[in-house]
């Protein structure tokens, strides 16, 4: 899978959705701010406790903290929803013990890519500015600042049963879950969805032994 600059400003952005410190627009107060800002800000804040624990920053507790982050990830994000937008036309053509064998494979690498990022937090922040809301649909603009140079990251959140969820985030414009999309595609193309979850097994195997 490609790793471009672009590619790393993504992983990196999107990781900070977890591990920055989140700040509101000076127009946005908590209590004035729309659901979905809550919403994001919630899992930053979080995200944010669990790394100020000094007891987890131990080595012997380090699967345990990553454990902890993944259970709040896997509460703000629809995976399933992620994934379905990933595969596209080909989800349909998928049974349903291969969707839910796709869901978990990029659930897990999602999850390893971007907690692995950890390390790479020093000092970013997140500016909650505002959402547009329509419907079920959501999307929370923010900037990443970093280096006094702020860069636009958007939250895509769907709600259903009177809950949000994420499922899409675009960093200067480009869509994490369009740039995997084609890279799929491209898989597909050439091995068919068996080789495209071989290739996503071995990703997950290689990043759970690191």
């Amino acid at each position: 899978m490609k790793n471009s600059s672009r590619w790393y400003l993504m992983v990196f952005s999107v990781c900070v959705l977890a591990f920055a410190a989140p700040v509101l627009h000076p127009g946005i107060s908590c209590a004035a701010a729309t659901d979905p800002v809550v919403f994001v800000k919630d899992a930053v804040d979080e995200i944010i406790s669990i790394l100020q624990d000094e007891k987890l920053a131990v080595p012997s507790r380090k699967a345990e903290r990553k454990n902890r982050m993944v259970t709040i990830v896997e509460k703000k994000f629809d995976f399933r929803e992620m994934s379905m937008r990933a595969l596209a036309r080909h989800w349909r053509e998928r049974s349903p013990a291969e969707q839910d064998r796709f869901v978990f494979l990029f659930k897990t690498l999602l999850e390893n890519t971007y907690l692995a990022k950890i390390e790479t937090y020093s000092g970013e922040k997140v500016v909650f500015k505002k959402a547009a809301v329509q419907g079920n649909k959501a999307i929370v603009y923010s900037d990443l600042i970093r280096k006094n140079v702020e860069t636009p990251v958007n939250y895509k959140l769907k709600n259903s049963d009177d809950r949000w969820a994420v499922y899409d985030v675009e960093v200067e414009g480009v869509s994490l879950v369009n740039n995997y999309r084609t890279q799929f595609a491209s898989i597909m193309s050439k091995e068919n969805f068996a080789g495209l979850i071989a290739k996503l097994e071995e990703k997950v195997s290689k990043g759970a032994a690191e």
